[in-house]
């Protein structure tokens, strides 16, 4: 009896010590995660800071006009209101004609965006620097598909909620690093989905998409990374995908590694 009693203590003890720790700074990730101290939200789910803060991406295939024709409606599972990529300028597919990006560029940042796919092969992308793509691609787990560093990883594709349903991006991105105007370090990129680690210092080694794509798509066939910031930027391919509590957080990363912190 003696010896149950003090199992039974030393596990409570266990236990208070275990809530009495506070939560890593890298595990405040997944749906309804707050912004970090220093964060800027970028958007809150009115229409008033999509104004703000955002802009239509005109590149060689923009179509579309300001304002910005998103709509903001109800959002499916919760209160609140959200935005919807469904501008029409973009149906078929049409990636590029009616992207929307921040209006402040960016270097290296922690970055965190919620996203709800309504039908299936709904589509959509998170670009980093109008740059490289997070793919945001329902019922596709290839390396072009869901969760991908497109083209560069494989899909986590298991940590998918499904449709309907809110998931989650956290994201620590180092940008590209020069000298002399020449490329000597790649961009890397770690990212949680869904509160669930599933890129670690992954290196991006192009712009994927052509020019209609991003920043640099075009030049050398994406090959020709440049050292010019970029904002975030959420694609519109004609497809129901919604958005919501985005924010970012500048940092400088001086080494190569983005691993989320403790």
């Amino acid at each position: 009896m003696k010896t149950l009693s003090l199992s039974r203590h030393s596990c409570r003890a266990l236990l208070l010590a275990a809530l009495a720790t506070p939560l890593l700074v890298h595990a405040a990730t997944g749906i309804g995660a707050k912004p970090l101290r220093g964060a800027e939200v970028m958007f809150d789910g009115t229409r008033a800071m999509l104004d703000e803060k955002w802009t239509y991406w005109e590149g060689p295939g923009f179509k579309s006009s300001l304002p910005i024709k998103w709509k903001i409606v109800e959002d499916p599972v919760n209160k609140g209101t959200v935005m919807m990529t469904d501008d029409p300028v973009a149906a078929g597919g049409k990636y590029g004609t009616a992207d929307v990006v921040t209006k402040k560029a960016y270097r290296d940042f922690r970055a965190h965006v919620e996203f709800l796919i309504m039908k299936p092969g709904g589509n959509s992308g998170v670009y980093l620097q109008n740059r490289y793509e997070i793919q945001v691609f329902d019922g596709d787990k290839t390396k072009h598909g869901m969760g991908a560093v497109i083209n560069e990883s494989e899909s986590p594709y298991q940590y998918y909620k499904g449709l309907g349903k809110w998931n989650a991006y956290d994201i620590n991105f180092r940008a590209a690093r020069f000298q002399g105007g020449k490329l000597t370090e790649k961009p890397l990129v770690t990212m949680y989905f869904n509160g669930v680690k599933v890129h670690t210092n992954q290196p991006i080694n192009q712009v994927w998409g052509g020019p209609n794509s991003g920043i640099d798509g075009g030049n050398n066939g994406g090959k020709g990374i440049t050292d010019i910031p970029g904002g975030l930027k959420l694609q519109c391919e004609g497809h129901d995908v919604r958005y919501r509590n985005i924010w970012i957080k500048e940092i400088d990363l001086k080494k190569p590694d983005t691993d989320f912190k403790k």
